[in-house]
């Protein structure tokens, strides 16, 4: 039996004149078809990702690619048992990735590095003088990544920039190939590689998603599995022998891909925690989150 419902990821950079009108009418559709998900509009274009039964799913698709403004979209699309997300969340803001280049920003309508297609990218990652850039957040590559990439230690996308501009010598003279896990956020990343005088600058067409749909490459050359923003929290990507698991246990070191979020509210950072380790220690990323929660714990209580 198929799955009944579907999760589906997308993308259009494009221009929209009224994005609050666009993202009213857009409200009006995914709740008339029932889904559920996270949407962002901006004048730069529309980003998001929704689930819904196969049905409702499919007629989404079908009244986005009718729209002039929005067709063309590459959908990603996986099958599932139910819904992955608790709610409908559309947002209207300034972007529809975070990158916060202020003056110096664009639209990957006007500025994009070249797409390597999963077969392409494949064969470029053989290469001698290539870097592979993730151009994710840590907590994201933490659990999946492209074998032998640059990994930044950015907690968010909008910290990259700087990153590139600290570490500049690792990556001239270099072919650069960067990846996300949609496409979405290279698109622009790779704009802005190129604005920073990166002459030789590639992008992997679809991510990471579609580089393991691909029946030809079958993810090979990936490691772990694949972040998400929803419910599952990752999916696999490598489907060949070589597949296997890159994370840990923050506590004991065990290959795992179980993500807790730190018990103390103010911190709340994602850690990778398996079962025994939260039930021996506790839902914490380090001692002194510990020691602080349980102390501020106490103090409410009056102990």
């Amino acid at each position: 039996m198929t799955a009944p419902y579907e999760v589906l990821l997308f993308y259009k950079y494009a221009r929209l004149d009224d994005p609050d009108v666009f993202a009213a009418d857009h409200r009006r559709l995914c709740q008339q078809l029932e889904l559920r998900g996270r949407i962002v509009v901006a004048t730069e274009g529309l980003n998001g990702t929704v689930s819904g039964t196969k049905e409702n799913c499919a007629k989404y698709r079908e009244a986005l690619d009718k729209d002039p403004i929005m067709a063309g979209i590459a959908w990603k699309i996986d099958p599932e048992e139910g819904h992955v997300f608790p709610k409908l969340s559309i947002k209207v803001r300034n972007e529809v990735v975070t990158l916060e280049l202020g003056e110096e920003d664009f639209n990957p309508v006007d500025l994009t590095a070249s797409h390597l297609k999963p077969l392409e990218w494949r064969e470029a990652m053989k290469a001698d003088d290539v870097v592979l850039l993730d151009a994710r957040n840590d907590y994201e590559w933490e659990i999946g990544h492209f074998e032998g990439a640059i990994l930044p230690k950015v907690p968010s996308f909008k910290d990259l920039p700087k990153w590139i501009r600290d570490h500049r010598s690792e990556l001239e003279g270099k072919k650069i190939l960067t990846y996300c896990t949609g496409g979405i956020r290279c698109e622009k990343f790779s704009g802005f590689l190129l604005n920073e005088g990166f002459d030789n600058v590639f992008q992997l067409d679809g991510g990471i998603v579609t580089y393991g749909k691909d029946e030809e490459v079958r993810g090979e050359g990936y490691e772990g599995e694949c972040y998400v923003f929803d419910e599952r929290l990752s999916v696999s990507v490598n489907q060949t022998e070589g597949a296997k698991l890159v994370s840990k246990c923050r506590s004991c070191g065990v290959p795992s891909i179980r993500y807790r979020n730190c018990a103390w509210m103010p911190c709340n950072a994602q850690i990778l925690l398996c079962e025994d380790c939260e039930e021996r220690i506790g839902r914490y990323c380090d001692c002194r989150c510990k020691e602080v929660d349980l102390m501020s714990r106490s103090a409410v209580i009056g102990i």
